[in-house]
């Protein structure tokens, strides 16, 4: 299998773009390869791990065998010939689509082509997208495009007119558990655990597995339908919440940050001999404000992808509710809270639980819409209390 080996639950997609890689590396002009792909797929679904798999299995002589230079080298993010752009930010500006334009014109390297695979594709900004729509319909004979979005619906139809769709399915609670004892050899209880808390995802189905940090911040995220007894709760609720993902993300991000400054310190001549802390300032003023402003992004995106990791447990705990309510015969996501589960379930209609998994995923939209966090939560809260209290 090869680099192939990473996608879980993903046989067909990967027997596709295999296809593809043969055809680029043998010269076949057929339609299965062509320099402009949309991976989309559900978070954790392995849309970038897809491309890149793709990207490797191009620069590879063997089609992806995982074991040569080339491919260690666009595994582990090294490949002179391979680009993967991560938004760190809310979204892709026209800045950006030109910076990256002139970037994925330069000849490749060592390698028969240039891969760009762009993680987050949806977050382009409209005129972004139109900086890139000719590269993306009419790209050099070595470029190779890979944009992932969670749907195709999630970018311009421009986008979607010039790329070849490839959509990724949520793996099975089975093939997660199966990844998660094969690779980083978690015991079978904690793996099946842990596929059936992530619902698919991947990333957090390991977290969970691997990081008992991760497993008490999901039990205080569960626990708080429980203490909505009165407005006072609702709000201490919501900013509970919102401490912990500010928390989480400044754990993600500070690092990064101190790593960042010191390198741009270093690249104006601290250290050197005579640097004096003031020459270095006043070299490095416009640059350190830049890097700020781009930190200062990131952080709020972080905060934001953590309220919304949370929101998604909370969803997954009302979808539970509403299956013991409904009888129906589905497994529970929060089986090891049935308890808890069941005491919900007989205290409210099945209605008001179906209102309560609306507010929620009202709240993700309006949280990925860049809405007041404080505001957004505390709306949630009061309405998860009472689900009528709009109505009334």
């Amino acid at each position: 299998m090869g680099v192939w080996e990473s996608l879980v639950g993903q046989d067909s997609a990967a027997e596709t773009l295999a296809a593809a890689a043969r055809a680029a590396r043998q010269g076949d002009p057929s339609q299965a390869m062509t320099h402009a792909w949309l991976v989309t797929g559900p978070p954790g679904s392995g849309r970038s791990t897809a491309a890149i798999a793709f990207a490797a299995a191009l620069q590879c002589p063997g089609e992806g065998c995982g074991d040569c230079a080339a491919c260690r080298a666009v595994l582990s993010g090294v490949h002179p010939d391979v680009e993967v752009v991560r938004s760190e930010t809310l979204s892709y500006g026209t800045e950006d689509a030109r910076a990256l334009v002139a970037r994925s014109a330069v000849i490749p390297a060592e390698a028969p082509w240039h891969v760009v695979v762009v993680e987050d594709a949806d977050r382009f900004t409209d005129e972004a997208v139109n900086v890139l729509l000719k590269v993306l319909e009419e790209p050099p004979r070595h470029l190779v495009w890979v944009l992932c979005a969670p749907s195709a619906e999630d970018v311009l139809p421009t986008v979607r007119s010039r790329t070849r769709a490839l959509q990724l399915r949520t793996p099975s609670t089975d093939e997660v558990a199966r990844a998660l004892q094969d690779r980083y050899g978690v015991e079978p209880a904690m793996a099946a655990f842990a596929a059936r808390a992530s619902q698919g995802h991947i990333g957090r189905a390991r977290a969970l597995a691997v990081d008992e940090g991760a497993r008490l911040r999901r039990q205080e995220i569960l626990r708080i339908p429980d203490t909505l007894r009165d407005l006072s709760a609702c709000f201490a609720a919501a900013a509970d919440l919102l401490a912990s993902a500010t928390e989480d993300a400044a754990s993600i991000t500070d690092a990064l940050d101190a790593r960042e400054e010191e390198d741009l310190r270093r690249a104006y001549g601290a250290g050197s001999e005579g640097v004096t802390k003031a020459r270095l300032d006043r070299l490095s003023s416009r640059a350190v404000k830049d890097l700020q402003r781009t930190q200062k992004s990131r952080r709020t995106r972080a905060v934001r992808d953590q309220v919304d990791r949370a929101l998604l447990d909370l969803l997954s705990y009302y979808r539970d509710v509403l299956i013991l309510q409904t009888g129906a015969d589905v497994d529970l996501v929060n089986d090891e809270m049935r308890s808890q589960l069941a005491r919900e379930a007989a205290a409210c209609p099945p209605a008001d639980t179906a209102r309560r998994l609306a507010a929620i995923e009202r709240t993700r939209i309006a949280v990925a819409a860049n809405g007041a966090l404080p505001l957004v939560l505390e709306g949630l809260m009061v309405e998860l209390r009472d689900p009528l209290v709009l109505v009334r």
